[in-house]
């Protein structure tokens, strides 16, 4: 409503609901029934969690609810005062800071729009010094912050009176956090604001889930003030899925070999679109992909680009202004780009290899179309010819709603021990209340009394082993209150709060001083000067490292080498795990449903002739002998992580049967073991070799599970407190932070061998890094399956791969490609 039309009715009395109509109107929508039910059960005092899918109005769904709140309790217009706004209200928590300058811009418009007199900040590690220090001063009415700042606040106890006025959280893209220490850390801040503001509404959003009651559990705490409710909105937006099948689908596939072959028919894809986001699995993909596209259409310069997590914060926001103005037609781009930006104008998203799980392929999928009434529009592209399989197995699990659960961490004590010096410089606690508040936190519901004094004895001496050491005393006790006054301790702690930790990285730049962004140590520290590779879209080549900064300069020809960062493996989940088996046993039954399934005819058809296409109750090895030794094939179709640490086990229990030189390789649809002698696996399947009994000491005795559980714990150490990454310019590099967890490690082990973080280690290793339950579920399957013990002629199409990737380690003087050229060659003539 404007001025003039409440001055000519001269009533500044307002009707919220109307009010809230209205500016729906000024944007072309109407309210839809999942927001009016999220408003409705604000209004109750109720907290909740919307699970809608992207671009269906999650946004306004919660953010229409606090304003609706303050309008009901302030309805005379003529007492709004822009001067003196009201106090903080609300919290709205994103995972990304990167999302913050985004989130703003959309939260604001309504504000601006009804005319409310709230004031609006974010509060990131981004933000200026000068206004994070006003925030310590005055908080606005709604503030834009991440777990790590909001935890920071919590560190200053003169912002405790001002928090406490908080009437609502809201938590952004809730999956994101969900199954991650920042999660937990999410959760612990919740439980603290929920003690300064006994009726806190909380409230989250997620597009992708499938284990919602424990999301909201983790969300809301276990006692919430009011029954807390989950609202589906949007759950089948319209999707068009399809893949673009290449023009010649070879029945022997390798993992990579389709790859960039595929540039021809992505341009023809983008072509015939005006913008598009090219989301590839790893951040070296992207580089990799960006310069063949600009090698295919160089007229398309200016016109694409490249967004990942490790260009320079600039270069990140002109490439996501450009897609909002329609400047770009393309951009590659990473999961940097999966949440929260609004891209409306995006026609088509194009995925470069499986996405390994349906929710991460429904997600990036809505980023086209990103209205309630649009198609969102996706073209699959494989990087090599099974991985049709796992779209045609995607679109079934979507189709049937089957999204991936979230795996949780269990009390991870490196978490609270942060939380509680956090809290402790904030003001304090007392023993007793803060462990109810913490009990209250859903990830520590059954924590023992004896794991809280444990970590109560740590903060306050460093445990058992360190109690001589002055700098691990950090948290002192007065009158049963814990509190923190060493201003060393306090500003160390400030600096290290957060539970992301990676590898050390340097910034990349020219040699003139501009930034490019952060390349890690391990693969620099490799490189000597002159080597190019390529980065941020260019080929460059390294001067010098010098001051924690790698110096390049722009180069020609051909790059030595890409970038590989870390953490870029992504598991394929459970869930399309079981619809990948399923997809093979219509295969096997002869019912090849959708283009995709149908392209692999030829494939499928050898497999069965030389062996076995497996059905959902079957397991598959193949025995087979090659030039290079005895190969036998398993095809558990459980992911990459499982296999390799399957592999490892299964080698191990043969090797109790007989002394063998044996070797591995895997992928996401099967192992290899290979020897020189002929293996004893009909012995081996005979008695325990699939058992999932002794798995958990199997593995321990099978892999370097001692080095393993090292390199956990600097993790570990780092989010405790133990070791400090360095103050601003002078950080120390990952070698030195690795010498000095290392260290901690040895002397727990050798003093303090109960210290229940090296016990987390060990549990952390099993749980995350080897996926122990799901190698144990995997097993418990394959038990209860009738096993298929086959003898191919040659290498079967499901083998092929496997039998690549054992090539790779091999060193030849030929090119790898000519090597299996002319394999593929020799079995294709064997098949016809």
């Amino acid at each position: 409503m404007s001025e003039s039309d409440r001055s000519t009715r001269g009533d500044d009395r307002i009707n919220p609901r109307q009010i809230v109509d209205a500016f729906f109107s000024e944007t072309g929508w109407k309210p839809f029934r999942f927001q009016i039910s999220a408003w409705n059960a604000y209004d109750r005092g109720q907290s909740g969690l919307i699970h809608s899918a992207t671009g269906t109005g999650k946004t306004l769904a919660v953010w229409m609810a606090p304003i609706l709140s303050w309008l009901k309790q302030n309805r005379d217009r003529s007492r709004w005062n822009p001067k003196r706004p009201p106090a903080l209200r609300t919290i709205w928590l994103t995972p990304l800071r990167a999302l913050a300058g985004d989130t703003e811009a959309a939260l604001r418009q309504p504000l601006e729009s009804i005319g409310l007199p709230w004031t609006l900040d974010s509060r990131t590690g981004d933000t200026k010094a000068s206004v994070k220090a006003r925030l310590l001063k005055k908080l606005p009415t709604a503030l834009i912050t991440t777990p790590e700042s909001l935890s920071l606040m919590l560190t200053h106890e003169k912002l405790l009176e001002q928090l406490a006025t908080t009437e609502a959280v809201i938590v952004d893209e809730w999956h994101e956090l969900l199954g991650t220490k920042r999660g937990i850390q999410t959760e612990l801040a919740l439980t603290r604001l929920r003690r300064l503001c006994p009726n806190l509404r909380t409230w989250g959003l997620s597009a992708t889930l499938g284990n919602l009651d424990d999301a909201i559990a983790a969300l809301v705490g276990q006692s919430p003030s009011a029954p807390a409710k989950i609202i589906e909105g949007y759950r089948k937006k319209k999707l068009k899925l399809r893949s673009v099948i290449p023009k010649h689908i070879e029945r022997f596939p390798w993992s990579g070999h389709i790859g960039t072959k595929m540039i021809p028919q992505v341009a023809e894809e983008l072509e015939r679109i005006e913008s598009a986001l090219v989301f590839a699995n790893t951040r070296s993909q992207t580089e990799i992909w960006y310069q063949h596209l600009l090698a295919k259409r160089p007229d398309w310069a200016g016109q694409i680009a490249l967004h990942h997590g490790s260009l320079d914060a600039s270069v990140r926001r002109w490439v996501e202004s450009g897609l909002k103005e329609g400047r770009l037609k393309a951009v590659v781009c990473t999961s940097s780009l999966d949440l929260g930006v609004d891209f409306t104008a995006v026609d088509l998203v194009v995925q470069i290899g499986s996405p390994k799980g349906a929710a991460r392929l429904l997600q990036r999928a809505g980023r086209s179309g990103h209205r309630p009434d649009a198609v969102s529009h996706m073209a699959f592209v494989p990087t090599h010819a099974i991985e049709l399989i796992e779209l045609a197995a995607a679109k079934d699990a979507i189709e049937r709603r089957e999204l991936e659960s979230k795996l949780f961490h269990h009390k991870p004590l490196d978490v609270l021990a942060q939380h509680l010096v956090t809290i402790a410089i904030g003001g304090g606690f007392t023993a007793a209340s803060m462990l109810d508040e913490v009990r209250d936190c859903f990830a520590y519901r059954d924590l023992t009394d004896q794991e809280w004094t444990w970590v109560l004895d740590f903060v306050v001496r460093g445990g058992q082993s360190l109690d001589r050491y002055p700098e691990f005393k950090r948290v002192r006790i007065e009158n049963d209150r814990y509190t923190v006054q060493d201003k060393r301790t306090i500003r160390m702690h400030r600096m290290g709060i957060g539970t992301i930790v990676s590898d050390a990285a340097m910034k990349v730049k020219y040699l003139k001083g501009t930034t490019l962004g952060t390349a890690e140590e391990h693969f620099l520290a490799k490189l000597n000067p002159g080597d190019r590779f390529l980065f941020a879209g260019r080929l460059v080549s390294l001067v010098r490292i010098q001051d924690n900064a790698a110096y390049v300069k722009r180069a020609n020809g051909t790059p030595d080498t890409v970038p590989r960062w870390m953490g870029g493996r992504m598991p394929l989940s459970t869930e399309l795990s079981d619809a990948l088996r399923r997809k093979l046993e219509e295969a096997a039954e002869g019912r090849l449903v959708g283009p995709e399934m149908k392209a692999l005819d030829g494939l499928f058809e050898i497999q069965k002739r030389w062996s076995v296409l497996p059905a959902r109750d079957e397991f598959l090895v193949e025995k087979i002998k090659t030039r290079t030794g005895y190969q036998v094939f398993l095809f558990p179709f459980e992911g990459r992580l499982v296999h390799e640490g399957l592999a490892a086990v299964l080698a191990y229990r043969i090797s109790k049967h007989q002394a063998l030189s044996l070797s591995m390789a895997c992928n996401d649809y099967g192992i290899v073991l290979q020897s020189p002698s002929e293996l004893p696996i009909e012995s081996a399947l005979a008695t325990n070799l699939l058992s999932p009994n002794g798995l958990e000491e199997d593995i321990i005795a099978s892999m370097n599970s001692t080095e393993m559980a090292k390199r956990q714990f600097r993790e570990i150490a780092r989010v405790a407190g133990l070791v400090h990454a360095g103050f601003p310019g002078q950080n120390k590099s990952n070698k030195n932070l690795q010498a000095s967890s290392n260290l901690f490690f040895d002397v727990f082990e050798k003093y303090d061998p109960e210290n229940l973080l090296l016990i987390q280690a060990r549990r952390e290793v099993l749980q995350f890094q080897l996926e122990a339950g799901r190698m144990k579920a995997a097993l418990e399957r394959i038990e209860s399956c009738r096993l298929l013990l086959t003898e191919p002629p040659k290498v079967t199409p499901l083998a092929f791969p496997l039998l690549v990737d054992k090539l790779r380690e091999r060193v030849s003087s030929e090119t790898l490609a000519d090597r299996i050229a002319r394999l593929q060659a020799s079995l294709e003539k064997a098949a016809g």
